[in-house]
């Protein structure tokens, strides 16, 4: 199993020119960019953090080659301010996408492309969470079109979420809302669409399931809350997790907290994409904490 991280080098070439003797991985998964930080920096020092145990019992096996600079910790990154000296990391990189360890487990639920349990949550361990098969089967017309639509930005929210609703038997499978999904769009609407027909309801379920606007919205209001003379660094993946950053940078410079480093976002470069096509929708934002 393997993930490259996306626009490393990017991220790199903006550590390279901060501080950077303690770095904080807020979005861990299989420790991409973590390695390549306790590469390029040898006197730094990396903590992973994630909300999934599985991530970090595989990144803590993986990185271990680096012995004690390296160290991992199961926490959602809106819990932020909890973590032991917080007010000494010089770095904090959060990449908002979803890991290659849980798109290619069937049983994890993320893929389209693959079938298994619609699950989606990404800390399978939390019996308190709503899987995605739930939101399913528990909201209304009305809730599902506002997840599809808000969350998705879905343009046949309604239409999708009253197929759910008219469904027969529970939608339990990835497989089965796929073939929903598909049964539903017109031929020439899927044909015009350029991407999979379920990208954008998948999308929204997951971020809905594990409460990710919520989750952003307390991790920006923890970093603008910070000491630090940090560097913040963000990879997002769709239009509402980067207007919600970009925002946040401006009124963060407007409130005198320190300067926007990416004028306009950062985007992968044509050999990435080349070699990573899971990387063309990534943005990349950077402020400077003072």
């Amino acid at each position: 199993m393997y993930h490259e991280p996306v626009m490393l080098n990017e991220v790199l070439t903006l550590i390279e020119s901060h501080s950077h003797s303690r770095i904080l991985d807020g979005t861990l998964g299989l420790g991409g960019y973590s390695e390549g930080m306790l590469k390029k920096f040898p006197s730094c020092s990396v903590l992973g953090i994630d909300r999934d145990n599985q991530a970090i019992e595989f990144s803590r096996e993986r990185l271990s080659k680096f012995g004690g600079r390296f160290s991992a910790l199961q926490k959602n990154f809106s819990s932020l301010s909890e973590i032991d000296g917080i007010k000494d990391f010089d770095v904090f990189v959060f990449d908002l996408g979803v890991s290659n360890m849980q798109l290619s487990f069937s049983e994890r639920g993320f893929s389209f492309n693959i079938d298994g349990p619609l699950d989606m949550r990404m800390n399978p361990d939390d019996e308190n969470s709503p899987t995605a098969a739930d939101v399913l089967r528990d909201s209304d017309v009305n809730t599902l079109t506002e997840i599809f639509r808000v969350y998705g930005e879905e343009r046949y929210a309604k239409l999708i979420a009253s197929a759910v609703k008219r469904s027969t038997t529970p939608i339990t499978t990835t497989a089965e809302l796929v073939s929903l999904i598909r049964d539903t769009l017109p031929q020439p609407v899927q044909r015009k669409m350029g991407t999979h027909p379920a990208r954008r309801i998948f999308q929204a379920l997951r971020i809905f399931v594990n409460n990710e606007a919520k989750e952003l919205e307390l991790l920006l209001k923890s970093l603008s809350e910070l000491d630090n003379s940090a560097l913040v660094i963000f990879v997002s993946y769709h239009s509402l997790e980067d207007r919600v950053i970009k925002h946040s940078f401006k009124q963060w410079q407007n409130d005198g907290k320190g300067k926007i480093i990416t004028r306009h976002p950062l985007i992968p470069s044509d050999e990435e994409l080349e070699r990573n096509y899971k990387a063309r929708s990534a943005k990349l934002r950077a402020f400077s904490l003072i």
